[in-house]
């Protein structure tokens, strides 16, 4: 019988068999290399569906009609041709379709993080009061209200009050991102310690010098993240445009592309042309704001 080794000194057996087990698994990692191929493949095949319809789509841009109904949509343009960008941009009076999408979006971004930023402001500070507790718990409530169910009634209200137009699109897109904004910027605020207000209040600054100068600059990671979130919903959005806005003329761009499409139905280069330029906007402001996207939801997740 072969005796257990004797122990060292200053060591037990507890920590001899916990040493042990970390060599262990040391040696699991090393022979799998460190990858999670469950995962890893899940993570491919999920990229892999966004990466091949946008090469598609930017493929099919820049061919010419031709070589779009060739039937090979993989296949890359030979030569580039911008002849689908510029019927796209007639067809769509694109400029125009452009600047009412960005006023929409840049009323409701704005819209979104102040209204937001102040109602999580009165309701952080006033927890212990039930009326703000309970607006907090009736603003979760409306997350699941989606614009769908409530379709009717909003063309009906917009219309009788003169909001039927871009205006009230933009109204009704700062309402209905309200409880989601409302809830991070909440979190983010509750976790601020109040030694910091106290000491503003001390140096006698008022309720609107402490929001303003000391907690809203505070909010700018959240409030980089609502407003990228408030950009990409109001941009995105087709329903709501098309049943608000009465007048064909003020329409943003992806209700203009359906109302088009029947013009360009044959010419797949048009309609990935108009598809790119619309969307385009969108993915180079995820792109470059990404990572305060990530940095605002994981800061609000912990706080």
């Amino acid at each position: 019988m072969t005796l257990p080794a004797p122990l060292q000194p200053g060591t037990t057996r507890t920590g001899s068999m916990r040493s042990i087990d970390a060599d262990n698994a040391r040696g699991r990692r090393s022979k799998s290399g460190g990858w999670n191929w469950p995962l890893t493949i899940i993570l491919a095949v999920c990229t892999l569906t966004v990466l091949v319809p946008l090469y598609v789509t930017v493929v099919m841009a820049f061919k010419t009609t031709g070589q779009a109904i060739d039937g090979n949509a993989f296949s890359l343009p030979a030569p580039f041709s911008i002849e689908g960008f510029v019927k796209a941009w007639e067809l769509t009076d694109f400029p125009r379709a452009f600047g009412v999408s960005v006023l929409v979006a840049a009323i409701s971004v704005t819209g979104t993080i102040l209204l937001a930023s102040f109602a999580a402001y009165a309701i952080s500070h006033n927890w212990q009061h039930r009326l703000f507790r309970w607006s907090f718990f009736y603003l979760l409530a409306a997350m699941f209200l989606p614009f769908p169910v409530l379709a009717l009634s909003q063309v009906k209200l917009t219309g009788m009050v003169g909001l039927d137009n871009p205006i009230g699109v933009a109204i009704l897109h700062i309402m209905f991102q309200l409880s989601f904004s409302v809830l991070l910027f909440t979190a983010f605020l509750r976790s601020i310690p109040g030694e910091l207000e106290e000491s503003a209040r001390i140096d006698g600054a008022s309720v609107g010098q402490v929001f303003w100068r000391l907690l809203f600059p505070l909010l700018a990671p959240m409030s980089a993240t609502v407003g990228i979130f408030a950009f990409l919903a109001s941009w995105n959005d087709y329903m709501m445009p098309a049943l608000i806005t009465a007048d064909p003329a003020l329409q943003t761009l992806p209700v203009l592309q359906q109302i088009f499409q029947s013009q360009f139905s044959n010419n797949y280069n048009v309609s990935f042309a108009s598809y790119l330029m619309a969307m385009a906007p969108s993915i180079i402001v995820y792109v470059l704001t990404q990572r305060w996207v990530m940095s605002g939801v994981t800061q609000g997740a912990i706080k």
